[in-house]
């Protein structure tokens, strides 16, 4: 693997599991950005790695299979479509940019050259969220009338976020950056939303009409998905929370990470008691699940644990939730 672009939140964690993984090995990274290479290069995950001195370099290479696109919102859609174009497997961290148009066109372009695109929702691999939606689409909930969810960062805006140049984080704010991956999850238990209302506040006073302060609503036939993030929360990592509420059941996972879970159910079944009950998860560091489903689904040993329909409705609903694109075939 290569990787291109260091300039992504998550960039860090990516390059450390990827040199850990017996699975794979880094063949080095393309960051175009002598900025940003000031700004993170000196982390000791990068320690003696290979710098590649332009994509082409680094895309080149026939042994290298898949690509990892870790740099800046504004740079990742293009990254990607490169290493497409090189006939390379891509794992594509989140948001899928702010182009719909163009997210959509990469997918069909995955398609075509039957290479594996996967994106960088690193919740799916939590077991946290694995036990909410089995148990929500096993239907042991019942009927699911409402899903709860916040996700927020004690972080002000300011202190990081020299890389956050997108108009997708500039005029989407948090919701966009942040909020992907609940929406993920949400997406993943209800399907595409039937319309989406968001609703945003512009509080942040060094970033003039940054959206600090963010809530979307996702209507569906028969329920309601509310969606918060908020950015410079006291407490917020705490406080993240995705809650599923149904006609026989509900269950809360709070906090997301490590992951802690408590179910409700309306009578003793499934071995558990009725009214609400701790149930213990296994504790995952983030990345290795979804790094491995990767490499398996490369590999053949695996499908896709998430199709290109699902990953092309979470973008559109990533972008109707921060204000950035209309969902609104309203059937409720």
């Amino acid at each position: 693997m290569v990787q291109l672009g260091i300039g992504h939140d998550h960039a860090i964690g990516k390059t450390k599991v990827i040199r850990e993984s017996p699975e794979v090995e880094l063949a080095g990274i393309f960051e175009p950005s002598v900025r940003v290479r000031e700004l993170r290069g000196a982390n000791p995950s990068f320690e003696g790695v290979r710098w590649f001195t332009s994509i082409h370099e680094a895309l080149g290479d026939s042994s290298v299979t898949a690509v990892a696109v870790e740099g800046r919102i504004s740079e990742n859609l293009a990254f990607a479509r490169a290493a497409l174009e090189h006939g390379k497997h891509v794992w594509l961290d989140k948001p899928a940019g702010d182009d719909f148009d163009a997210f959509r066109d990469l997918l069909a372009l995955a398609t075509r050259k039957k290479l594996h695109l996967q994106l960088g929702y690193m919740f799916r691999y939590n077991s946290g969220f694995q036990f909410v939606l089995e148990m929500a689409r096993s239907g042991r909930l019942g009927s699911v009338r409402s899903v709860r969810a916040r996700m927020s960062t004690r972080g002000a805006v300011t202190e990081l976020k020299e890389t956050w140049d997108s108009s997708g984080e500039q005029a989407g704010g948090i919701m966009f950056i942040l909020s992907g991956h609940i929406l993920d999850a949400v997406v993943a238990l209800m399907g595409r939303p039937a319309a989406v209302t968001p609703f945003s506040q512009s509080t942040e006073e060094k970033i003039p009409l940054y959206r600090k302060n963010t809530m979307a609503v996702l209507e569906y036939p028969d329920a309601l998905a509310v969606v918060e993030s908020a950015a410079g929360e006291i407490g917020s990592g705490e406080m993240r929370t995705f809650e599923v509420f149904g006609s026989r059941g509900s269950v809360i996972l709070q906090p997301l990470e490590p992951p802690e879970v408590r179910l409700c159910f309306d009578v003793e079944r499934d071995g558990y008691v009725a009214g609400w009950q701790p149930v213990p998860v296994e504790r995952r560091p983030r990345y290795v699940g979804s790094l491995r489903a990767f490499v398996a689904t490369i590999r053949g040993e695996q499908p896709p644990d998430r199709s290109f329909a699902h990953e092309l409705a979470v973008q559109e609903t990533v972008l109707a939730a921060a204000g950035l694109r209309v969902i609104s075939g309203r059937t409720t």
